[in-house]
């Protein structure tokens, strides 16, 4: 035999090493994936050998702050099918279609498919399933889920928001709140074979769903029915396109109800609410359709912005006030107009005119000129600098999502006529909640507080997880200030345009507001009327909207009523009891009178009338005939309340 040669010998040295070096590399990763990896490729192991299948956690549920449900979960469950454990498909096909009452060929489309689960419908009653249960229906599962629902139907829809198929918040506190309410999913784990076959002798495993935790609000049940009850009846009477109200304590900032007319229910949140638009729904492209159904759960008090009209007239005041270029007897005269340059920018009085009054008759009669007067002597960068402390360039921070910002001027744009415009509540745009803030501060002594709906967080057992806290905020105007302008608004409601909202034995504050709508050729308004109370030290503050009313449009005569039916009946609620003065208790303010329905009448007949109930008449226009009325025919009013009756010119 040959001797080997060098080559030959390096050859097999070559091998030999790399043959070593292979066997040390593979050891060395075998012992990497054991010692690094190991966990996770046993945990694929068992996965490609397992079927697992989800449970829905309970969610947790909405409060008000008396612990009333808003928003609670049920336990309902999820039928679906393993298509590699179905021994009869048809049998299977035939129970569930009957059972769920869906089209045989779409369940048997379902069954038939290959896939490791497939959902047949979820969100079905506990009873049903219980009775599919019992049929043992080899490859069919049966899990556990949860479904929402909302005991009070619309109540508070456009705040409270609503949750997907998924149990996941879409709108509302339902998604700003879905980290603490939604819980964690738990498991049913399944061993099966190769081809996906259930391991008969080896058990399911299961992984417990966590509950998730409960959130208290501020909102009051009882607030937001007085609220919305008041609100739609509003609407409903004027034909108006919408209303909105908001509800809260001055100061804190705790809302107590938020609504919107019209609305919707949070069990059916994609039923269509306008009867005309349903009946050509189906004939909607998608985009048509996902557009509607934002705008109907779209919340206005929040979302959309507006001209305030006349209720802006409160932060004009404050500047004023806070400025000191104004006190309570401050002299003005009204014209009926204000020259700006060379323009003439009318008073809403116009022809006729306030002629002499002070400051604090100017805010009574909310004579326009007055307040082009108060915004010229501030000038336009003070005046630009306060709207800036108000908060009206920012979002108010309020805990729910989609809030707009105010459409503001920038500083170099305001010349003379839109600082006078201003003044007044015309030529920029601000949400409802941000004039709510905004007014808060000029009652609750200066500070800019921050609207809000969470309270807490709390588990099963009423612990507290977490308390949301909320600071006091700026303070923008002075204490003093602040005093004077609660006592001047009071007078409004006292002696000025804001005397609907009167109610015996308390002291309530407030502005109306008749804003005209852009563009001003369409003459379509907004009626609204800001009220605090008890105007000494104010626990709530609310502002209602009353938006395209029909007929009588101006906001004393609109809202304010409304504004009086709510506070008559939440101020008693929240403990704020009644001090008669001298003058109410000689008066039988008490007594209620129904006021009768006057259209139609001739206007001596409807005079008549009038007389013998004790009520007194103001009359609109020329004509013999009565074409509308206010109060409306059914509303309470006091004795010697006046009732206006309209007529042709």
């Amino acid at each position: 035999m040959d001797k080997p040669t060098i080559k030959m010998k390096r050859k097999l040295l070559f091998f030999l090493c790399a043959f070593t070096f292979s066997i040390i590399g593979l050891i060395i990763r075998i012992a990497y994936l054991q010692i690094a990896h190991g966990s996770f490729l046993q945990e694929l192991a068992y996965e490609q050998h397992t079927r697992d299948r989800l449970i829905s956690p309970q969610r947790g549920s909405i409060y008000d702050r008396n612990g009333v449900e808003l928003a609670k979960s049920a336990t309902v469950a999820t039928i679906g099918v393993v298509h590699a454990q179905v021994e009869d498909s048809e049998e299977v096909t035939r129970v569930l279609s009957e059972k769920l009452g869906l089209d045989y060929e779409y369940v048997k489309k379902k069954v038939e498919k290959n896939v490791a689960l497939e959902r047949i419908q979820s969100k079905v009653d506990k009873e049903l399933a219980d009775e599919i249960r019992k049929l043992n229906l080899a490859g069919v599962k049966i899990d556990e889920d949860s479904k929402r629902y909302y005991p009070y139907g619309n109540l508070a829809s456009h705040v409270i928001g609503f949750v997907g198929k998924d149990n996941q918040g879409i709108i509302g506190l339902e998604v700003k709140y879905d980290e603490y309410l939604k819980g964690s999913p738990g498991k049913i784990l399944m061993e099966t074979d190769g081809r996906g076959r259930e391991i008969k002798d080896i058990p399911e495993r299961r992984i417990e769903p966590v509950p998730g935790y409960h959130l208290v609000t501020t909102l009051d049940v009882n607030i937001q029915q007085y609220a919305e009850q008041a609100l739609e009846k509003a609407v409903k009477a004027k034909g108006a396109k919408r209303g909105s109200i908001i509800i809260m304590n001055p100061q804190t900032g705790a809302i107590y109800a938020m609504a919107n007319k019209p609305d919707y229910d949070l069990n059916q949140p994609f039923k269509i609410n306008n009867p005309d638009l349903e009946a050509i729904w189906d004939s909607l492209t998608p985009e048509e359709q996902h557009k509607a159904l934002n705008q109907m759960w779209r919340n206005f008090a929040i979302n959309d912005t507006y001209e305030p009209g006349s209720t802006f007239k409160i932060v004009t005041s404050a500047i004023g006030l806070e400025e000191k270029i104004v006190n309570i007897d401050s002299p003005f005269y009204c014209k009926g107009y204000h020259l700006v340059g060379d323009r003439m920018i009318k008073c809403w009085r116009y022809p006729r005119a306030h002629g002499s009054e002070t400051f604090t008759q100017g805010v009574q009669n909310s004579c326009n000129p007055v307040f082009m007067e108060v915004a010229e002597r501030v000038g336009p960068k003070k005046y630009y600098q306060y709207m800036k402390k108000f908060g009206f360039h920012e979002k108010t921070g309020i805990d729910v999502p989609g809030e707009a910002v105010g459409i503001m001027h920038d500083l170099k744009d305001i010349g003379p006529v839109e600082l006078a415009t201003m003044s007044f509540g015309q030529s920029f745009q601000i949400t409802p909640l941000q004039l709510i803030r905004a007014a808060s501060a000029a009652v609750n002594g200066g500070y800019l507080v921050t609207p809000h709906f969470a309270s807490k967080i709390i588990d099963d057992e009423g612990n507290v997880i977490k308390t949301f806290e909320y600071e006091k905020g700026k303070q923008v105007i002075s204490e003093e200030t602040s005093q004077v302008l609660k006592k001047i608004l009071e007078s409004v409601v006292a002696e000025g345009t804001g005397n609907k909202a009167y109610i015996p034995g308390y002291r309530i504050g407030g502005k109306t507001a008749t804003s005209e709508k852009l563009p001003r050729s369409s003459k379509k308004y907004i009626a609204s009327f800001l009220a605090f109370a008890p105007a000494e030290d104010p626990q709530v503050i609310a502002l209602i909207i009353i938006d395209e009313p029909q007929g009588i449009y101006y906001g004393g005569t609109v809202a304010g009523p409304v504004i009086q039916e709510i506070f008559e009946n939440i101020l008693p609620y929240l403990n704020i009891k009644p001090q008669y003065t001298e003058k109410e208790m000689k008066m039988n303010l008490v007594e209620k009178i129904v006021v009768p329905d006057l259209i139609s009448k001739n206007v001596q007949d409807a005079k008549n009338e009038l007389k013998k109930l004790n009520l007194g008449v103001e009359l609109i226009g020329n004509g013999e005939i009565v074409h509308d009325q206010f109060p409306l025919a059914g509303d309470e009013v006091n004795p010697n309340s006046k009732v206006i009756l309209y007529t042709d010119p």
